[in-house]
């Protein structure tokens, strides 16, 4: 599943690329340059990173269903002291 981004997130994560690269390795790049670096990053890392992340919650998830029985549970014919 490629990792779509609105226009709007897109041109600020190239800002702050060019920001990094101003800042951490004294190299302006222009738009054309951080927008591929960007593109790189969605296509070769992002999908790591999303699977990853996937990987997480579903282990997350599976931990609350099995601790299902025991968070939801009610006596029954509990109505009658014993």
């Amino acid at each position: 599943m490629p990792v779509e981004l609105e226009r709007e997130i897109r041109e600020r994560l190239i800002a702050s690329l060019q920001r990094y690269f101003a800042e951490h390795l004294e190299v302006e790049i222009g738009h054309l340059k951080a927008s591929l670096i960007l593109d790189y990053i969605l296509r070769e890392i992002a999908p790591t990173v999303y699977n990853q992340a996937v990987d997480h919650a579903k282990t997350a998830m599976q931990q609350m269903v099995s601790e299902i029985d025991g968070t939801c549970f009610e006596r029954e014919f509990g109505f009658w002291k014993r």
